[in-house]
């Protein structure tokens, strides 16, 4: 993971805990739990960093979904 793609990870952890009122630890947590991070965020960013916040918050609260994580 390279600086901008770290960058990327903090900011989006953010943007879902304001968009589901949790606390940013849960959120990374929950992506923790299912590989988000490393498994899809930062294998992902060339693509999802040029997406809206809102975009990318929808496509995390799926990909949480799909592995049987409530949001």
């Amino acid at each position: 993971m390279n600086k901008d793609s770290f960058s990327f990870v903090i900011y989006m952890i953010h943007a879902c805990a304001n968009h589901w009122k949790y606390h940013p630890s849960e959120v990374y947590q929950k992506m923790k739990s299912a590989n988000c991070i490393m498994g899809f965020l930062v294998p992902n960013y060339e693509i999802l960093h040029t997406q809206s916040t809102q975009y990318v918050v929808e496509d995390i609260k799926e990909y949480l979904t799909v592995r049987g994580i409530s949001v």
